[in-house]
């Protein structure tokens, strides 16, 4: 029973009529009650389950120095309304989970300033085609959801709190439909607003769903919702998510803090995006699958991605348009997959970009008009058959890669300009083909148009200016299907399009790649000499930036081999097959049959032991006796060939492997590619591009991959054809500390120290104490020894006001460090 009392005004027609009675329960007084009369529960808590059928006014304390009045009925629903009535500063506390603890039935009640505390099926309930308006009103409810709307029921919430339900914070199932204004869902156990069913609807104004234990708001079953001013942030899955055939438009707001995608869409959802900023989140900024599932985004901010996903995902047949957006600080902008998806782009900024702005595969489609592409690593990337699209005046500035098209991808391209990238403004290979009109290359650190494998690339009124090793780049093309040039200029003194061939009377085996875009094969590239001339150019054009400056010959570089400290055995290996290949040179000439010898070659061993020094001289070796064209070494380790997601790891090889062309592409920590607990480590992929490279460019690069004994065991197990590509493995030892010794006195000697006495012994000592666990650096240790030695050298002799030469030059045993 009722711990207060309840005083009822009773209002007649007259003022006269008026009077005021006081009950001991709140039963007794409403069933004393008449429509218009006003309750005013005291203080105190009131173990009844109230029903209010009339047209009254029930209301709490005035004060809350009394305590509030409390209902909390043992079972069953404490508080249901059937009536126009006003209900007001109450606390409701339900216990039974199988009912609500506010249920509102087939009535426009007004709630206000209710706390709502409870373990029921819901705090709020609204039903029956009720339409309450709900205003200042705190739901917490840990067994259920926080407030639920059915049964073609709708209302207006203004002001409410909702926090910590064990359901969704707000649950809307159709049809029906519901009004929200500056509410606040915190720390539910599911979605903040979850809206399902057909016929269901939400529009919410100035709202927000916070830390919230799932998705901030989940759309199902055709339901539709329009979000206005509100923001989604911290939780603990999606932040926004769409399915079956949901209808979604969210104006002015703001996703944030989000682990997984920050909108996901699927079957057949559809999503507008209005002034929208999407930040911080760890999977994808927008996610777009499946056939009829659309994306629309205008004057909207993705930026500043926690994760390794790309901000903007459309795949499965799914359709993106972005208009007039900014996508930034993310590892990819727009990955574009699978047959039927299309993206569509246009007055948007794609910028700080760590991998590719666009990307487009397995058939899909991208259109891209007035972009502005800035600072990315590759501005758009068509990467197998059926991809394509267009790009129309778009402009892209600071790029590694400006345009990547490769494996029989299409794209059109129109308008565009490339300014400064590192490698190249456009790059075709494998089989890519593509039209490019009217576009315009400036500022390359590498080519303007790089077009390798004899790909059927179509360049009309196409321009190139200062571009460092050349405008028009072309390789691997045939007579009878040259590259297809029309009325396209060049800053370089050889016109696009000249036939520049080399007149070296044994070229090469490699594929050569000669500037100013010939019309003939490629040859081998001859140095600027002995190249034909072109009328009114210079002899060789621009193809003197690929040739190598004349090399030293091979006796020259085996003394410098043989002048390394220790290294022995790696001497006498390389020196051998040195041996295999000079004789099988001459034997070819004298028309004899030649042993096949394999160059390339694993070095196992610690580091710091030269491994990269002699892989530098090995490929000098190499040039000078005829056998690479160049003899240049590319260092690469794995992060320079595995990308983040599927397919731009072969990419990132292939480039790799064509930067070193004519060379020796040395792989540090090789065994990184195959890790012992890979799953789907992109590593694999780069090892089975390399085997196939290897195979199909068998003479035109030199691999040497590097790394620890027993892991290069495993990386050489990873492919079946990996083995079977090197001939032999050399091994590099840890240097003594007589050879520690020797790299220091050459140190010295190079420096114009000298090693004052009893130095050289207390060095033997010291490198005979040092520990030599894996990661102990041998000559990198000797040369930080010296480095160490030099500092404590000067600050010994800083403090001397006039010191002798041989006090400037002289280092003593007190400049060793500590062994520590």
């Amino acid at each position: 029973m009722a711990t207060g009392s309840v005083q009822v005004t009773h209002s007649g027609t007259s003022r006269w009529r008026r009077r005021t009675a006081v009950y001991g329960t709140v039963a007794e007084a409403l069933a004393a009650a008449g429509d218009g009369d006003v309750l005013v529960l005291a203080p105190g808590i009131y173990r009844e389950n109230l029903v209010i059928e009339q047209s009254v006014t029930v209301r709490g304390p005035q004060q809350d120095k009394d305590g509030p009045a409390r209902i909390a009925p043992p079972q069953g629903v404490p508080l249901t309304v059937r009536g126009s009535a006003t209900v007001q500063r109450l606390r409701i506390e339900g216990q039974d989970t199988s009912a609500p603890a506010v249920l509102v039935e087939g009535s426009s009640p007004e709630l206000s300033e209710l706390d709502v505390h409870t373990a029921s099926a819901a705090g709020i309930q609204v039903r029956g085609g009720a339409r309450p308006t709900v205003r200042q009103c705190a739901v917490k409810n840990a067994s259920g959801a926080g407030i639920s709307v059915e049964d073609g029921a709708g209302g207006l919430f203004e002001d409410c709190d909702v926090s910590e339900s064990g359901q969704p914070g707000i649950a809307v199932t159709g049809p029906a439909h519901l009004r929200l204004e500056r509410c606040r869902v915190r720390q539910s156990a599911g979605a903040g607003l979850a809206v399902t069913g057909e016929g269901s609807s939400v529009d919410a104004l100035a709202c927000a769903f916070t830390d919230v234990r799932g998705p901030g708001v989940h759309l199902a079953g055709r339901a539709t919702a329009h979000l206005t001013e509100c923001g989604v942030e911290r939780t603990s899955g999606d932040g926004v998510t769409l399915d079956g055939d949901a209808v979604l438009t969210l104006t002015d707001s703001r996703v944030a803090d989000v682990p997984e995608n920050a909108l996901d869409l699927r079957s057949r959802s559809v999503l507008t995006l209005v002034r929208t900023a999407v930040t911080r989140f760890g999977r994808n900024g927008l996610s777009v699958w499946d056939p009829g599932t659309r994306a629309d985004a205008h004057h909207c901010d993705i930026h500043e991605s926690t994760g390794d996903y790309p901000a903007v995902w459309v795949s499965d047949g799914a359709t993106a348009v972005l208009e007039s957006c900014r996508v930034s600080d993310v590892p990819d902008a727009l990955f574009v997959l699978d047959s039927g998806s299309r993206a569509d782009v246009v007055d948007s900024e794609l910028a700080d970009v760590r991998g590719s702005a666009v990307s487009v595969s397995d058939g899909a489609t991208a259109r891209l008009d007035a972009c502005r592409v800035l600072r990315v690593g590759t501005g758009a990337w068509f990467r197998d058959p059926g991809s394509g699209g267009v790009l129309s005046g778009c402009d892209f500035h600071q790029a590694r890669t400006g345009v990547i098209v490769a494996k029989e991808a299409d794209p059109e391209v129109t308008d565009c300009t490339v300014t400064d990238p590192v490698e190249a403004g456009v790059y075709v290979s494998a089989g890519g083909r593509g039209s490019f009109t009217r576009c315009h290359v400036a500022g390359s650190r590498g080519y303007g148009f790089h077009v390798i494998d004899g790909c059927r690339t179509e360049l009309t009124r196409c321009r190139t200016e200062r571009c460092a090793r050349g405008g028009y780049v072309f390789a691997d093309f045939t007579e009878d299907a040259p590259p297809k040039l029309s009325d396209c200029r060049s800053d370089e003194s050889q016109r696009p399009g000249a036939d520049l061939r080399a007149a070296a009377p044994a070229p090469s085996p490699a594929a050569a790649v000669v500037s100013a875009a010939p019309l003939a094969p490629a040859r081998a590239t001859a140095p600027a000499s002995t190249a034909a001339a072109e009328p009114g150019g210079t002899a060789g054009g621009p193809a003197r930036t690929d040739a190598p400056a004349p090399g030293r010959p091979a006796q020259e570089v085996l003394a410098e081999l043989e002048s390394l400290v220790g290294l022995r055995t790696v001497k006498r290996e390389v020196r051998a097959l040195i041996d295999m290949i000079e004789v099988g040179r001459r034997r070819q000439q004298a028309g004899l049959k030649a042993a096949s010898v394999r160059r390339h070659l694993v070095f196992t061993g610690p580091p710091g032991t030269g491994k990269t020094t002699v892989a530098r001289l090995y490929g000098e070796i190499l040039a000078s006796l005829g056998v690479l064209e160049r003899g240049h070494l590319v260092e690469v380790s794995r992060v320079d060939l595995v990308g983040e997601h599927i397919g731009s790891t072969a990419i990132r090889t292939q480039e790799a492997f064509e930067r070193a062309r004519g060379g020796v592409l040395f792989i540090d920590e090789a065994y990184a590619l195959a890790p012992e607990d890979a799953g789907r480590d992109f590593g694999r992929e780069a090892i089975d591009t390399l085997v196939k490279l290897m195979e199909d460019h068998r003479d035109a690069v030199v691999v040497i991959v590097a790394g620890y004994t027993a892991e290069m065991e495993r990386f050489l197990a990873a492919n079946p054809g990996v083995a079977s590509r090197f001939s032999r493995t050399i091994a590099f030892s840890d240097y003594s500390p007589e050879e520690l010794l020797s790299i220091v006195e050459r140190q010295a000697r190079e420096q114009e120290y000298d090693l004052g006495e009893g130095t050289p012994e207390a060095l033997l000592a010291y490198f005979s104490k040092l520990e030599r666990g894996p990661s102990f650096g041998n000559g990198r240790t000797a040369r930080q020894t010296f480095e160490a030695m030099v500092e404590r050298h000067a600050g010994r002799v800083a403090r001397l006001e006039n010191p002798s030469t041989a006090e400037l030059s002289l280092l003593y045993p007190g400049d060793l460090p500590d062994p520590a």
